[in-house]
């Protein structure tokens, strides 16, 4: 069904504000009459003209004003824009006026006409508003339309209440941005003073409103002079509009509030919210939280655009109850598939996932199919595909916590390296179009089980892109993403809820981070590139400090670091690296048409040689010798370099 247009839609007081608008343009055209060049006084051929064309004026500037949308949502809630089209429906209507004047003939004026062989006939005219009535009510009614508009807002804002500014009650917030994120806090805070917040300036560092007012509040100085507005208006409360600001600035303005004891929080991120829906800007202004000050430049794509290959296709997402299937599912099902396949073999969190997108998504029933499957296991995987018969494949499901997996090797490498080679096999025999691998960087020169198990994985990817060639084959690689199951950050959280101490393995640990929206979001585009078997890499910014997350974790629960929380240094686990890295050593870094997406170039392996990996591991699995295997799957992820450093020399 074709949606009508959004300027042309009705709302309950839609009927109102036509008749308000329809008294004031009568008046106006009124007021032209009365205020006429000739001492008041009208001339015999325009005595009646008004009482018979006045209904015909307000009528006219009424649907004049409807066309160009100005009835689409309450006055309260209009702005400069809806102004310009009152305006403009006034001078619009004044000019259909003469039209329907011209097609009604209210009011005609007989005369006679001298004709070409001296007859003389006597014909009808029809008498139109003189220039002089239609430029004084032009005036005088873009005057009362917008004006009405204005006074609306500024009663429901509560500007109408004298000395609004002057009420000590409620806490002073100062605003950082003065954009629109920033006006629409403002609007929330006047037009709710049940909120209890009473705004006392803005920071903004753009240079044309330094020293403006905004809704009658002044822009006090540029954020870097934050300090200097903090020490004079004395704030209870810093409130950061900005939704796309970069955590550089976040971190800046958490820091100078903390100096004075001043509380800071923000309004949700732009992914945040996408995914939130509408809703009333201060009340979904939240505390500030460790991924919005890691100082990396927030990521913005249309997902509309760089997922249109998604749309009404059937696409499978294993893993679909992890923290990285799960968003993947929820971005995907924005874009409109035919059919979403939620595979996953933990019950409790394919249903989480699924309840979220029917009920808290409105996704349509019929879209969401909810299979419950092991990806080890190979037969079930292909009855699953040949079932759904899904065109794109997202591998997510991984095991993913490295102490656990140098624990339980075997299952690590069953799950990570032979469950990814028999989904990427069974999608390219059943025809898929597209296969997506989620990888890591700890699959770079890994060091772990977990990390080498990965590293096979991509193996695998490269196998199958050989082997299918119909079938485009791809792997994302990433480091860590923030709240996922397997990132220090919710064990860094948990420590400190339960009063420390916050362990770190050595305080010289770096590790990349991005969030997980982020995260997926690049995934997705990743997956419309290349023509198969590609590895692409995420731009992740700069390596964070661990033992720097540490504390700014602890100050953002409002505690000390080192007096009212300690910070254990308790020595690196087995294989643990100081430093990830994004690329191998024989790989190359090469550019995509992607913003924030690389290409690892590298020469493939031989199929034969990875089916002997393969074999290998394989037997050592089935027999479930666990340390032989992890020597093993290290043994065979070092292969490559080991062969490209041959092949050079």
């Amino acid at each position: 069904m074709r949606r009508r247009p959004a300027a042309l839609t009705f709302h309950r007081l839609s009927p109102l504000q036509a008749l308000v608008d329809f008294v004031l343009a009568a008046g106006s055209y009124w007021l032209g009459f009365k205020l006429r060049v000739d001492g008041g006084r009208v001339v015999d051929r325009y005595a009646t003209l008004f009482d018979h064309t006045w209904p015909i004026a307000g009528l006219c500037v009424v649907l004049a004003v409807w066309v160009l949308g100005g009835y689409h949502r309450p006055w309260r809630h209009t702005d400069g824009r809806d102004d310009l089209r009152a305006a403009q429906g006034v001078v619009l209507g004044l000019l259909l006026l003469y039209a329907a004047n011209a097609a009604l003939h209210p009011v005609t004026r007989s005369g006679a006409e001298l004709l070409e062989n001296g007859r003389t006939v006597i014909r009808d005219a029809t008498v139109n508003p003189p220039l002089g009535v239609i430029g004084i009510a032009g005036i005088a009614g873009i005057l009362l339309l917008v004006g009405v508009r204005v006074l609306a807002r500024a009663a429901a804002d509560g500007r109408l209440r004298l000395g609004f500014r002057g009420r000590a009650e409620g806490r002073s917030v100062l605003i950082v941005g003065a954009g629109d994120g920033g006006r629409l806090v403002l609007r929330e805070m006047l037009r709710n003073p049940q909120l209890g917040l009473r705004p006392v300036g803005f920071v903004d560092d753009d240079e044309r409103k330094l020293r403006t007012r905004i809704e009658g509040v002044r822009v006090l100085g540029r954020i870097a002079d934050l300090p200097r507005v903090l020490d004079e208006v004395e704030p209870d409360e810093i409130i950061i509009a900005i939704p796309s600001a970069p955590g550089t600035l976040r971190a800046d303005v958490l820091r100078a509030g903390r100096r004075r004891g001043v509380p800071v929080r923000t309004l949700p991120t732009v992914f945040e919210l996408l995914q939130a829906g509408e809703g009333a800007a201060v009340r979904q202004v939240r505390e500030v939280r460790v991924e919005d000050v890691l100082g990396r430049d927030p990521v913005r794509m249309e997902l509309d655009r760089v997922g249109s290959y998604l749309r009404d296709r059937i696409v499978l997402v294993t893993g679909a109850g992890g923290s990285i299937g799960a968003e993947l599912c929820r971005q995907i099902a924005r874009v409109g598939p035919r059919r979403l396949v939620l595979l996953d073999h933990a019950e409790d969190n394919l249903f989480r996932i699924e309840r979220e997108l029917l009920d808290d998504r409105q996704v349509p029933e019929g879209v969401v199919a909810s299979v419950i499957a092991d990806v080890k296991e190979g037969d079930r995987i292909r009855e699953v595909l040949a079932e759904h018969a899904p065109g794109i494949v997202f591998h997510a499901a991984a095991y993913k916590h490295v102490g656990l997996m140098e624990l339980n090797p075997v299952e690590a490498v069953r799950n990570n390296a032979l469950a990814t080679r028999v989904v990427a096999r069974v999608a390219g025999d059943l025809g898929a179009k597209r296969f997506v691998l989620i990888s890591t960087d700890k699959a770079v020169s890994p060091a772990t089980v977990m990390g080498a198990s990965k590293a096979l994985a991509e193996f695998a990817v490269e196998e199958a892109s050989g082997r299918y060639p119909q079938t485009r084959y791809a792997t994302v690689r990433f480091g860590n993403v923030l709240g996922s199951s397997g990132s220090v950050v919710p064990i860094f959280r948990q420590q400190i809820a339960k009063g420390g101490p916050v362990t770190v393995t050595d305080e010289r640990m770096t590790r990349y981070f991005m969030t997980i929206p982020e995260a997926v979001q690049l995934v997705i585009r990743s997956g419309s590139l290349g023509t198969g078997g590609e590895i692409y890499v995420l731009e992740m910014g700069e390596p964070v400090s661990i033992m720097q997350l540490a504390r700014d974790m602890i100050e953002l629960s409002g505690l000390r670091p080192e007096e009212d929380i300690a910070i254990e240094v308790v020595g690196r686990r087995p294989g643990e690296k100081l430093h990830e890295d994004l690329f191998n050593p024989y790989e190359r870094r090469m550019p995509t048409p992607a913003e924030k997406i690389h290409l690892a170039e590298r020469e493939p392996l031989a199929p034969e040689v990875v089916a002997a990996m393969f074999d290998e591991v394989g037997l050592l699995v089935r027999e479930g010798a666990a340390a032989a295997l992890a020597r093993k799957v290290t043994e065979l992820s070092a292969v490559r370099g080991g062969a490209q450093v041959d092949a050079a020399t």
